[in-house]
């Protein structure tokens, strides 16, 4: 392929564009809005991930232990626990520890807290992370059965339903970023085969004269490809800039909500759309001049 044949393509590439201006600009807008509800919904689906895996982290088992414990037994299960499946860090917290946690949590209330110091009621007990949130219940029912376990707490009930939850935000997210991205491409494409529709007397007569296939695609390939990068390029900076406004508003009014504020993964979602724009632009095109090119 040489120079010259490359700035035909260009050349006819942006000619049709400019020709069917009006066309181009609905595709573009197509395009636009298509992905500005695939990103949307992308980043929505990571926000809440990233919300309900923050929780998820936060899950321990606190295990209360047994008045008269000595320091030999203390270890002995600490070390058992440690064996429990799905344990991944033990903490021992003494009971002066747990008063002072406790007149922590108080604030500037802690002073009723005070009658407590020479008759502690806390008792000793060990704080417990897993793994994985899921394994949270089934550590929690091993950890009742150790000698020298008065009682253990982690949320009971509520730990499982927020598990049953997380289950299902994760699959409709799935699916719903499935079915978004479907109607996408199916919307793209069809705007894009009513653009080659309106040139197929066009594609028939270079047909007539001998043109390859790949002689006539690739102008229009080119096109979808300029109207779907264009597309990609303005929805990424919608989403950009109405994303950070978002943050900032979020920082501000809702402090105890984090969301998703790793550069990296906004590039990439960024980067993602422009692709996606680019790849369909030039799928579409060309699924919609197969049934042209059989003259």
């Amino acid at each position: 392929m040489n120079v010259n044949t490359l700035k035909y393509y260009f050349r006819e590439s942006t000619r049709s564009v400019l020709r069917n201006s009006w066309l181009s600009v609905a595709s573009v807008g197509t395009i636009i809005i298509s992905l500005l509800i695939l990103g949307s919904s992308l980043l929505l689906v990571l926000n809440v991930r990233h919300i309900v895996s923050t929780v998820e982290s936060s899950l321990e088992i606190t295990v209360f232990l047994e008045d008269g414990l000595d320091e030999e037994a203390l270890k002995r299960m600490e070390e058992e626990i440690k064996f429990v499946p799905g344990v991944a860090r033990v903490e021992f917290v003494t009971k002066e520890q747990a008063l002072e946690d406790l007149k922590e949590s108080f604030g500037d209330k802690a002073d009723i807290l005070s009658g407590l110091e020479k008759d502690n009621p806390l008792p000793n007990s060990f704080r417990i992370k897993t793994s994985e949130a899921e394994m949270v219940p089934r550590a929690a029912r091993q950890l009742e059965k150790l000698e020298g376990v008065e009682q253990v707490r982690y949320g009971q009930g509520v730990v499982e339903k927020l598990l049953s939850l997380t289950h299902w935000v994760r699959i409709w997210g799935s699916l719903t970023l499935v079915v978004l991205g479907a109607a996408a491409v199916f919307l793209i494409a069809t705007t894009i085969r009513m653009s080659v529709f309106a040139r197929r007397r066009e594609i028939g007569i270079m047909k007539m004269l001998g043109a390859t296939n790949f002689f006539v695609r690739m102008p229009f390939m080119l096109e979808g490809m300029m109207l779907g990068l264009a597309g990609g390029l303005v929805a990424a900076l919608i989403i950009y800039f109405g994303y950070l406004s978002l943050l900032n508003k979020v920082a501000v009014t809702l402090p105890f909500i984090q969301l998703v504020n790793d550069p990296q993964t906004l590039y990439r979602v960024l980067g993602g759309l422009l692709g996606l724009g680019f790849g369909i632009g030039a799928v579409g095109s060309a699924i919609s001049l197969h049934r042209f090119l059989r003259v």
